[in-house]
């Protein structure tokens, strides 16, 4: 019961602030208004780390590297903090750049969540408010994911938009796949560090 109680907390805690991070960075890259509830939450949630980074990493050509940087250090955290309160993982040797590439590939797997996320949202909100207050920021940040589909398969009959179906089948196919890459890396990765 304890240690589902930890891990509890460690979700919530760094679920939180990086999936808010990430957030964050995805609406900079995709140029995603920030004027609406789900953009002003974002920067009240992510303000406290990224104004100071911003100091030492200022943005280029439009990437926020604070954004970034900070949603890879606080995925680490999150990680590690597993790490630290499970046990059963070392941090000598091999265990920090092991948790290094975990990070990325939770940070992969947290991307086409965002996806699956946003454009099923989009999806259902086009039908019933397709000019609510997240239209604008729901636009921005499917449309660059529908586009490339759309050129493909056009709509059915100039009415039904199957796009979204193929972007959400595919990040699915894709989540299927990351947990076999991931455990080839670990094999591959484990393996060199016991050379």
């Amino acid at each position: 019961m304890g240690q589902q109680i930890a891990r509890y907390l460690i979700d919530v805690v760094f679920g939180l602030f990086t999936y808010a991070l990430l957030l964050r960075f995805v609406m900079q890259v995709m140029r995603a208004p920030f004027r609406n509830p789900v953009g002003q939450a974002v920067i009240a949630l992510t303000d406290w780390i990224v104004k100071p980074l911003r100091r030492v990493l200022p943005g280029v050509k439009g990437v926020d590297w604070a954004s970034l940087v900070a949603t890879f250090v606080l995925q680490f955290l999150w990680l590690l903090a597993y790490a630290l309160v499970f046990g059963g993982f070392s941090l000598a040797g091999v265990g920090i750049p092991f948790l290094l590439l975990a990070t990325v590939v939770a940070l992969v797997r947290a991307v086409l969540w965002l996806a699956v996320i946003v454009v099923f949202v989009h999806a259902i909100l086009s039908w019933i408010a397709p000019d609510g207050p997240l239209s604008g920021l729901l636009n921005a940040l499917s449309f660059p994911l529908l586009r490339p589909v759309r050129r493909i398969l056009p709509p059915i009959g100039g009415t039904l938009d199957l796009s979204p179906l193929v972007v959400i089948v595919i990040a699915q196919l894709l989540l299927m796949m990351l947990p076999h890459a991931e455990a080839s890396l670990t094999a591959m990765f484990l393996g060199l560090g016991g050379r």
